[in-house]
């Protein structure tokens, strides 16, 4: 295996390079999986409840919360399925994203969802497959396939340690 040049050392701490870290959930109800369309930069675009790590969050806690404000849908994750790295062509940043799957629990159909979301839907894999390029990523059909490959790793695979700054 040949590595990569390396890059000259960082300076400082912001210097360091840094991915995104993201997380999703491939909630699946029998043959349909939950997925929303959403408005991304300037396209309407599809993806399953997804999005950022914020500071001080577990990336368990993470994917649940996503899920929620996203779809209305309260979930309880059952696995990991994987960690996918890629580079976004949105805009072009190495992105690290944790996917799980959950099981549906409660909807609340009145809840507000997130900016940009304009809905959640239920859709199989070939459904999904065939939005093609409005995926809003491949990460999508990735996760999704993994799943069901039978993919699962214990959710205790991932563990966060106490914040040494925390009260």
């Amino acid at each position: 295996m040949t590595l990569p040049p390396r890059m000259s050392e960082p300076r400082s701490p912001s210097d360091v390079w840094r991915p995104r870290v993201t997380v999703a959930c491939v909630v699946a109800d029998g043959d349909r999986y939950l997925m929303v369309e959403e408005e991304a930069n300037g396209r309407l675009a599809y993806n399953q409840p997804a999005g950022h790590l914020e500071d001080g969050e577990s990336l368990a806690e993470a994917a649940v919360r996503e899920a929620l404000e996203e779809t209305g849908w309260t979930v309880a994750l059952r696995h990991l399925v994987g960690v996918h790295q890629w580079r976004s062509s949105e805009h072009g940043e190495a992105v690290l994203r944790f996917s799980f799957a959950a099981a549906p629990v409660r909807h609340d159909p009145a809840r507000p969802l997130d900016e940009g979301i304009r809905r959640a839907l239920w859709l199989t894999r070939g459904e999904i497959a065939a939005l093609g390029e409005r995926l809003r990523s491949p990460l999508v059909l990735a996760s999704i396939d993994a799943w069901l490959a039978g993919q699962r790793l214990p959710l205790d695979a991932l563990r966060r340690l106490p914040d040494p700054a925390a009260p």
